[in-house]
This record gives C-alpha cells, structure tokens and sequence, in this order.
C-alpha cells in the first residue's frame, strides 16, 4: 500500500497505457482509468471524497468552451466544399497548367493541397478529394505509384499545419492561447512545409524523370483555337496582379491615413499581406470579368479559366483567414462565416442538395461528438492525475534532463513521433499536451511556438506506416485490383498497401527535417507574429514605489505654513501612477 501511495501518478499512467493496448476507445479509457483511480486514492485517503464534485463543473466548461464551437463550423464548411466539386474543378484546370512540365501532376496536387488546407482544414476531405481525381491521372500516364500515392497522402494532411487547422484550434485550447496567435504562427511554416514537398518533386523530375512524366499533347485540353496554351496572358496578369499587390503593400499606411483621417505610420504585418493579396486577387477577377463581358480577347481560355477556379476559393480563405487576423472575427465566427460561405458557395455552383447538406451534417455531428468524448475523457483523467500530484511528477521527469530547454525539446519530439505511430492527433493532444504544456513555460518556452512545433511533429501521426489515417483514407479510394482505363483503353495494374507505405516515408522525412528547423531557427514561427511591447512588471513596480517614497518625502519636508500665511502649493502627484512608471521607461528606452 505504501508503494501504491507513493508512486499512484507513474501507475495511473501506466495504467491508461494498457487500457490503450488492450483496444479500448480512447474516450472511455481515458474516462474509466480516471475514476478507477480516483476511487482507490479515496479509498486510500490520497484524495478528498470532494474532489470528483469538481467533475460536474469542468465538463460544464467543456460545454461553455466558445474555442471549440469553431471545430463544428470549419468541419462542416470542409465537408460541404469536398462535396460541392470545387476540388474537382482546382485539380483539373491547375492539372493543366502543370501539365507541360515533368512532374506537373505532383506539382498540381501539392498546390491544391495547400489550397484545400486553407478552405476545408480537414484531412481526410483533401487525401479523399485528390485520391479519387488525381490517382487515375497519374497512373494513366505512367507515374510511378510511390510517387503519386506519397505526394497525394503528404498534401492531404497540409490540412493538420495550414490555418484553419482543427489540430491548432485544440492545441490553442489545451495550451490556454489564442487560436489566432496560433493560426499567425503556423502560416509560414506550413507553406515553409509545402515549398519542401514542391522541392522534393522537383528532385524527383530532375534525376527520376520517368517517374513523373510530363502530360502528352492530347492530354491537354485548355487550348487557344490556334493550338496555343495561353500561358503568356495568364503570365502578364499574375504580374499586374502581384505589382498591384506590393505596391499596395508599400502604401498601405497613407492609405489608412486617408480612410481613418488620422496619420498611421505603421500597419500589422498579417493585416498588410491579407489586405494586400485581396486586392491583388480581386483586380485579377475584375479583369477578367471585363474581358468576359465585353469580348476583348485579351486573356487565353487558360487564363480566364485559372482566375475563375480560384478566385472563389481565395475568397474564401480571405473571409475566414483575413477577418481573424484583422481582428474583425473571432476564430469562432470566422468559422461560421467560412460555413456560410460554403453554403453560398455549392449554392451558386448548383451543387447544394438536401443530400448532400445531410451528409455534411452528420459526418459533422459524428467528430463534434468524438472529440468532445475524448476532451470530457481526458479531463476526467487529468482532475485525478493532479490530485495524486500527477503535474509534480512529470515535471520532476522531464525539468531534471540534461540539456535544459534542448534536451527537453529533443525528448518530447521523439516521444511524440513515436507515439503517433499508435494515436493519432485528436489522442495526442488531449493526453500528452496538458502534462507538456506546464513543463515547457516553466523552461520558458514560448507555447505558441511550442505548439506549432508539437503540430508540425503531430502531422506525421496521419503519415507514419502502419498506422496513420492518411494512408487508410488513401487505401480506400485506390484501385485494389486492376482494371481497364476508360480513355487509353490500356490495363492498369492495381496499388498494393506497399507501395503507399513507401510513398509516404519521404515526407515523413521531410516532416522530421521541419521540426528540426524550427527548433534550430524559432524566428520561423515567431516571424509570423507581430512584435509585442513587453514591460517588465517588476521594473515597473520598482519605479511605482520610487515614486511613492519621493511624494512622501515632498510631504514630509514641507513646512507648515505660519498663521495667516497662504498654504505652499501641494506636490504634483501623478493622475495614473502605472501610466507614469511606464513613460518613465520608455524614457529610459530612449
């Protein structure tokens, strides 16, 4: 019994790992392991009878958690475009500008994975989408199955790092931050992330060019009636559209100047880039709406085509992405907003059944509901792991490494690697983080760059073979058997399960490679962030109380006046005594 006593954290612990093992939900082990354990450290007087009576109360927070309400709201606008063809319609027309070049398909697929990251953020809408569209193609035309498998899977889960990423939502939650601190911090390295996917393709054109064959001729049909590809109007337009771009960018202050009718010398970072591509993308479709109406010719069927099929999209990204870093919309709302759009959007494209709206719906209430029965699990687990001083003992585990805050970043990134091969992100996040999160600030570790590391390392969880979900989703759509192809007539052989594992291993590599970039250069994470004024609070109360002694010491060495003598006049004191201390700093600054 002593040794229980003693050691009730580490066997609670192990405790929920076997009843991981033994295959139980995770919802339920979480749950179950937590009141069993509860009940025999009541039994064994470790824990008050009263302290369950707190469980009532944080599962009613759980409900009252506004975070959360965007998970709903960003899954189903996902689920309701995956379902309204417009993947279908980026594949194909980017497909055919890629086309021309080796390795164009790949190309095309990573780019549209990115774009889908930042619509839908759900991964298994993205590796589905280009699984069904983008699969025949490549093997149609002779791509190497590793190739076309890997680069699909890998671009499907740039959902998990690009904003609006459900994963960061939970992590800004378990972490106690901001989830649009967390969506500024992972922009540059998720698209730092597509970039190395685009590179890897790259390579593979250069030295394997057979593996990644360039489209034949018949293949391509966004054509001129002349035969050309129209590649040089759609070239100039992206230029006037970019020119538009960074010159707004450059003027952007005068420009608030004007609209406000007060000088603005200096504009947010993230405020400048958002506003600054819409304008780009909008004067790209107002031009070509102008060439549309009035016949002028002067863009290319690819060029119009192009603008057309991503213009909805980017507006999209930007009714989302750009109100919650203006400021404008919470995370929460912007997720609403993104749901309506959605909407509006299938609406438009004559796309939105009853069915359909129906699907999403229920696909939707389906992870709602899983992840708030994992988050009332875990936090059934987590009330009784801190009261048998749970937080103690693993802060004393990982505090005591050597190496300091390295040594503890290496630990914790190759135990989450490892992990991932057995739970995926949802698991990883509500079990692993909460006991992370209070070891990292006391080393002083930033939890919003600490949280993108987590999940940039957590994205490989729907990468890793055996297991991750990525290759399952990928499993499903790909040809098990082999079957005639509809166009070239030809007999195409079917993917094993090998092959989609060994696709897959590069990117898990290059995945390993970003997390350790990003704990080799942090400015990655944080270059996404505006700066901050950061006072020093003692400091501050240093110069507050210096202050105070010398108002005292002015009244105490004023004479008193003699009779009939007019009063001296009183010190001048301060109105705001935290407003002088810190002038008084910034003073010193200068």
């Amino acid at each position: 019994m002593e040794f229980i006593t003693s050691n009730m954290a580490p066997i609670m612990f192990a405790g929920l790992i076997v009843f991981l093992l033994m295959g139980f939900p995770v919802a339920f082990s979480l749950g179950a392991c937590g009141l069993f354990f509860g009940f025999i450290g009541i039994e064994l007087g470790m824990l008050p009878e009263a302290l369950l009576q707190a469980l009532p109360l944080r599962i009613y927070g759980i409900m009252q958690n506004d975070t959360l309400l965007a998970i709903p709201f960003f899954t189903l606008m996902g689920l309701i475009l995956e379902r309204s063809g417009m993947a279908e319609d980026l594949l194909e027309t980017i497909g055919q500008l890629f086309g021309p070049v080796r390795g164009g398909l790949a190309l095309a697929v990573v780019f549209v994975g990115a774009l889908l990251a930042a619509t839908t953020g759900v991964v298994a809408a993205s590796v589905i989408s280009m699984g069904l569209i983008s699969l025949p193609i490549m093997m149609r035309y002779g791509y190497d199955r590793r190739i076309a498998t890997g680069v699909i899977a890998a671009s499907g889960t740039l959902a998990q790092i690009i904003p609006p990423s459900l994963v960061l939502i939970i992590l800004a939650d378990q972490l106690g931050r901001s989830v649009g601190d967390m969506y500024k911090g992972a922009f540059i390295p998720g698209f730092m992330l597509m970039g190395m996917y685009t590179g890897y393709v790259v390579l593979i054109a250069i030295f394997k060019p057979k593996w990644v064959p360039a489209l034949p001729a018949e293949a391509r049909t966004i054509r001129e009636d002349n035969g050309n590809s129209g590649l040089p109007s759609l070239l100039l337009l992206t230029l006037v559209s970019v020119g538009a771009s960074l010159y707004f960018a450059h003027h952007i202050a005068d420009v608030h100047t004007w609209w406000t009718g007060e000088e603005v010398t200096k504009v947010a970072k993230d405020e400048t880039i958002v506003v600054s591509m819409c304008v780009g993308v909008g004067l790209a479709f107002v031009l070509s709406m102008l060439n549309k109406i009035t016949g002028l010719g002067l863009l290319s069927r690819m060029a119009e085509r192009v603008t057309f099929v991503l213009i909805p999209p980017l507006l999209l990204i930007f009714l989302v992405l750009g109100t919650i870093f203006l400021g404008v919309a919470t995370p929460t709302e912007g997720g609403a907003m993104g749901a309506l759009g959605a909407i509006t959007m299938a609406t438009v494209r004559r796309r939105l059944s009853f069915k359909l709206l129906k699907q999403a719906l229920i696909a939707t209430t389906r992870l709602s509901t899983f992840v708030v029965f994992i988050l009332i699990g875990s936090t059934i687990f987590s009330l009784v792991f801190q009261g048998v001083d749970g937080q103690r003992w693993v802060e004393h585990l990982l505090t005591g490494l050597p190496g300091g805050q390295i040594g503890f970043l290496i630990l914790v990134n190759v135990m989450i690697f490892f992990l991932a091969f057995f739970l995926d992100f949802f698991e990883l996040s509500f079990i692993v983080v909460p006991l992370l999160a209070p070891v990292a600030d006391k080393l002083g570790i930033d939890l919003i760059w600490f949280g993108i590391l987590l999940a940039v390392n957590m994205q490989t969880s729907f990468m890793h073979p055996p297991f991750g979900f990525a290759l399952f989703y990928l499993r499903s759509v790909a040809p098990a058997v082999a079957y005639t192809d509809r166009i070239t007539k030809k007999l195409i052989q079917p993917i094993t399960t090998m092959q989609i594992y060994w696709g897959a291993v590069p990117f898990v590599l290059i995945q390993i490679v970003m997390v350790g970039l990003i704990i080799a250069f942090p400015g990655i994470v944080s270059s996404g962030l505006d700066e901050k004024e950061v006072y020093d609070l003692d400091k501050i109360r240093m110069q507050m109380e210096s202050q105070m002694r010398k108002l005292d010491s002015l009244d105490a060495a004023a004479p008193e006046p003699a009779p009939g003598e007019p009063a001296a006049a009183e010190p001048e004191v301060p109105e705001d005594p935290m407003k002088a201390a810190l002038e008084a700093i910034q003073e010193e600054k200068k």
